[in-house]
């Protein structure tokens, strides 16, 4: 195959606040002629999401920092175009960590296979990939069950979307709260969410009771601060919290001090589990089957934001902290 220059995001800068089209660059980058055992994929797809923004800081935490000069890595979906490996074929659709690039050269074991007749493929980093998985293994860590009323915040996003159809689909009243009108009635009547609110236009803790007057069992929490606050004061005894995201605080210089209402863990006996999805590898089989089928029976519907052209996916990344994204943020990549 002839020579590939694949363009690639590099982080050039560690952010302070909120990132700027400063802190990256678009590079070039001549690829190395294909060896054995080795497969080159062109990116269709790339996945831009909050977790992220931890990465880009130094430091130790559950991922290493990207490292500067270098391109970031992400979740994409892309197509074999040349392969040395008997695993995988010109036209096989993978799906990979190699984002934030135009092309890539990887081994078999870090591409993952699957159908090129699904449709849109980007489903792959919505419902049926990362975001799909943590919603769907954030309700199993709780054990969330029919009945339960769980509530949501950061609702309209790639997380909190399907969380709450696959919560409809267990029997459960769901609560969401998202940051516009469009987005609340998106939950109410794409998703299909009993109640929807938009944190912006009140305390968050006076609307969610008025949505759940007797309380909740469930808080499925993406967003922290506030939204925090509100579900300890509004859990009933027992109550479970997946601590999923705190998409609030990760741009603050400072951490902020936690809620004040914290000794409700206590008096209510409350319940929280931290949500990390690479723990739940092993069960990606059972997510794909599961809500594979939900999806193609049209029981779940994803939703997505796309921004075309590796040029805007800086732009679309740090869009996600304005909550310029409804359902998944995506980036299309041309031919």
């Amino acid at each position: 195959m002839s020579d590939i220059t694949s363009r690639e995001v590099h982080l050039v800068s560690r952010p302070k606040g909120l990132p700027t089209a400063d802190d990256f660059k678009i590079t070039p980058t001549q690829l190395e002629p294909l060896q054995e055992q080795q497969v080159m994929v062109r990116n269709l797809f790339l996945s831009v999401d909050p977790y992220m923004r931890g990465r880009m800081k130094e430091g130790k935490s559950y991922l290493p920092p990207f490292e500067l000069n270098k391109a970031m890595e992400g979740g994409a979906v892309g197509e074999v175009v040349e392969s040395r490996a008997s695993e995988f074929k010109v036209g096989d659709v993978v799906t990979s960590n190699y984002g934030w690039r135009e092309f890539f050269i990887a081994s078999p074991k870090e591409l993952h296979g699957v159908s090129g007749e699904m449709e849109p493929l980007s489903v792959y980093l919505g419902a049926l990939g990362m975001t799909g998985m943590t919603a769907w293994a954030g309700l199993k860590l709780v054990e969330v069950k029919a009945g339960d009323v769980i509530y949501i915040s950061g609702a309209a996003g790639a997380v909190g979307s399907v969380a709450g159809q696959l919560a409809k689909l267990k029997g459960c009243r769901v609560i969401g709260s998202a940051g516009s009108a469009e987005k609340v009635a998106f939950l109410r009547e794409e998703c299909g969410f009993d109640e929807a609110f938009n944190y912006k236009t009140g305390p968050v803790e006076e609307q969610l009771k008025a949505c759940a007057p007797e309380g909740i069992d469930v808080y499925f929490d993406n967003v922290g601060g506030e939204s925090l606050e509100a579900a300890l004061a509004t859990l009933r005894t027992h109550g479970r919290i997946i601590a999923c995201g705190g998409i609030s605080g990760y741009n603050e210089e400072k951490p902020k001090p936690g809620p004040c209402n914290l000794f409700n863990m206590t008096t209510k006996r409350l319940t929280m589990k931290g949500l990390l999805v690479r723990d739940w590898v092993e069960h990606q089989g059972e997510f794909e089957k599961e809500v594979g089928d939900y999806y193609k029976a049209g029981k779940l519907k994803h939703k997505e934001t796309v921004v075309c052209g590796i040029e805007n996916a800086v732009s679309a990344f740090i869009g996600l902290f304005s909550g310029q994204n409804m359902g998944k943020m995506v980036v299309e990549l041309g031919s």
